[in-house]
């Protein structure tokens, strides 16, 4: 069967069409990477919290005893301390984080005896400048994390609250030119049920992928 021969000339538009080809693909997918990239927001600051659950008395009273330990878990309707005559008990299912066993001690009502949490309504929650992408996060934007005890480990969540007020405490007038940059929290659930590993506490980085 004859051979075929290509003309140079041919050959040579060939060769220039099929590299034009490779540098649009490889373009397109380096515009794809950039506009993805550009739709990340990534929060350096971050760690896994709940909502600390106060226990306290209703009445004043001297603490008698303490009937649990840091780390506990608990069902709800369960005595923790005994204040005066006064049973403080669980209001909640959860986990101890923190007992004031100074037996003796003076307890004022909204004093905390017992601290819990809980473990639920754990939430990645990250730190975010105003100026660094808050306005491009909303609710129900997909979050990925890793958390430093976990290593390069992956995590995934959704955005649930977007902080509606600054962390900063009062409104500071400054003279100066330049105005203080102000931070907000953004708190992302995780199924619980699935990463029992992360406990409460843990610092982590979170990346929010934005629409």
């Amino acid at each position: 069967m004859p051979q075929t021969t290509v003309p140079p000339e041919l050959r040579r538009r060939l060769m220039i069409f099929g590299g034009s080809a490779l540098f649009i693909v490889a373009a397109a997918g380096i515009t794809a990477y950039l506009i993805s990239a550009s739709r990340e927001v990534a929060i350096d600051t971050a760690s896994i919290s709940a909502p600390l659950i106060n226990l306290s008395p209703v009445l004043p009273g001297r603490l008698n005893a303490v009937y649990v330990n840091e780390g506990d878990i608990l069902p709800a309707n369960t005595p923790v301390a005994l204040v005066g005559t006064e049973v403080v008990k669980t209001k909640v299912a959860g986990l101890i984080v923190q007992v004031n066993d100074t037996i003796g001690a003076q307890i004022a009502p909204g004093v905390s005896v017992v601290e819990m949490i809980d473990p639920t309504q754990l939430r990645v929650v990250g730190r975010i400048d105003e100026t660094k992408g808050l306005a491009q996060i909303q609710i129900g934007d997909p979050v990925t994390f890793t958390v430093d005890a976990f290593g390069g480990e992956s995590f995934t969540g959704v955005v649930d609250e977007i902080a509606p007020t600054s962390n900063q405490s009062g409104i500071v007038f400054n003279i100066s030119s330049q105005r203080e940059t102000q931070q907000f929290d953004i708190k992302a659930r995780f199924d619980t049920s699935t990463y029992t590993q992360l406990k409460n506490g843990m610092s982590a980085r979170m990346w929010v992928h934005t629409r």
